[in-house]
């Protein structure tokens, strides 16, 4: 049929007295119209008739992965081939006067082909990397890294195929000619190699995850993971600045990651009250009556003073002196009470460590450090927790009449000298 309708062109400007010379050109001329004109109205038909078929019978489903491909304008991208196919099969009939043209022509329509399929290839990554990041299975983790390395592949093969079709070549020559440069090109990317396996160890031990807390002094970052790619990864400090980190100073280097305490379900609370090492002593009658009026304490003073009474006597211990037998102290009924006050605080995880321990007396005192877990972990609860707590344990020593180590200032050493 198309053989049939270029005779009739030629039979049509023979009849109008066009010479054969120049009936060449105006009847070249009249096809490539035609071609552009063919290769609108398909590419009118594909996008806005069997793309948006497609896109609306797509819309229709429960599968989410389709409606993500049409986001990411996959079937649109694609649609761009039908012109280029209606070329490369008109290609021998409008250039049949110029056949040496042929073999450029197609050589153009398929690098346009490639070009489109790569562009369709990305797009498909896209889609799927964000339909993966959205599934349980991968939620939270870090799939950019791999999906980069899959577009540089689909990269590189896209153009050495392009330039085999251009220059006419096999795709081998360029794949040999590339081993010969593999030195060349080691040094041109090595951050991106050296980002791609750093990448890859990081993913394969679970080592870093988008969103993760992550502390790493010597590049002065303490914050959220907000990206992570092949040579970098940042992280939105807590003062909102952003600190980009190449990928592969996470393997090379020591970094914290706080994502088991987001975990656990508590966060801990490490802090220490530094008593005046004068201000302990034993216990009076008198003491032990007003501390037996704390709730928290007051069966444990009871208990306590009954057992010591009873050993006492057992062992006829001399009382004239609180040294003899056994006696509490200030400082050892204020850890019960710390103990007691921490165990029935409502922000605290009752599931996880608590504990309130002595440590090693120093020239600041003797410290008592609170050791245990806050069931909030966002950092403005957790603080207001931690203040909370001390505000009313340090209110709270004078009861005991224990005395918080400070060290003296000016206002000291001018009452000192006026006594």
């Amino acid at each position: 049929m198309i053989t049939q309708s270029t005779q009739w062109i030629n039979h049509w400007l023979n009849n109008l007295g066009v010479s054969d010379a120049n009936a060449i050109y105006l009847k070249f001329a009249l096809l490539l119209f035609a071609l552009l004109m063919l290769c609108m109205i398909t590419n009118l038909i594909v996008k806005k008739i069997l793309v948006k078929t497609i896109e609306l019978g797509i819309k229709k489903t429960k599968t989410k992965l389709d409606d993500i491909l049409i986001e990411n304008k996959v079937f649109s991208t694609l649609s761009h081939i039908a012109p280029a196919v209606v070329i490369y099969l008109s290609a021998g009939t409008v250039f049949v006067d110029f056949p040496d043209s042929i073999v450029y022509v197609l050589r153009m329509v398929n690098t346009y082909i490639t070009i489109i399929l790569i562009a369709v290839s990305i797009k498909f990554l896209n889609a799927i990397q964000h339909y993966s990041e959205q599934t349980e299975f991968f939620k939270g983790k870090s799939l950019n890294s791999y999906f980069q390395l899959f577009k540089i592949t689909i990269y590189l093969v896209g153009i050495i195929i392009v330039l085999s079709f251009l220059l006419d070549k096999s795709p081998l020559y360029f794949f040999s000619a590339l081993g010969a440069m593999t030195v060349v090109l080691l040094l041109i990317f090595k951050d991106t190699i050296l980002g791609l396996v750093a990448s890859i160890q990081l993913a394969a031990n679970n080592m870093v995850n988008k969103g993760d807390w992550v502390s790493m002094p010597k590049y002065d970052a303490d914050g959220d993971v907000i990206e992570m790619n092949l040579t970098t990864i940042k992280i939105q400090n807590w003062d909102k600045t952003i600190t980009t980190i190449p990928t592969y100073a996470f393997i090379s280097d020591s970094f914290k990651n706080w994502r088991g305490m987001s975990e656990s379900g508590g966060r801990r609370i490490k802090r220490s009250i530094n008593i005046k090492i004068n201000s302990i002593k034993f216990c009076t009658p008198e003491l032990l009556k007003k501390l037996s009026k704390i709730q928290l304490i007051k069966q444990y003073i009871t208990e306590a003073i009954n057992n010591i009474d009873d050993y006492n006597n057992k062992n006829k211990v001399d009382k004239s002196t609180l040294v003899n037998g056994r006696n509490m102290t200030n400082i050892g009924v204020f850890r019960v009470y710390i103990e007691a006050f921490v165990k029935n605080n409502p922000n605290i995880n009752q599931d996880m460590t608590c504990l309130i321990r002595q440590l090693a007396p120093t020239e600041k005192g003797l410290p008592i450090e609170i050791y245990t877990f806050s069931n909030r972990q966002e950092w403005a609860v957790y603080e207001q927790i931690i203040s909370d707590m001390f505000d009313h344990l340090m209110a709270t020593i004078p009861e005991f009449e224990l005395e918080i180590f400070q060290n003296p200032t000016g206002s000291d050493f001018h009452m000192y000298k006026g006594n």
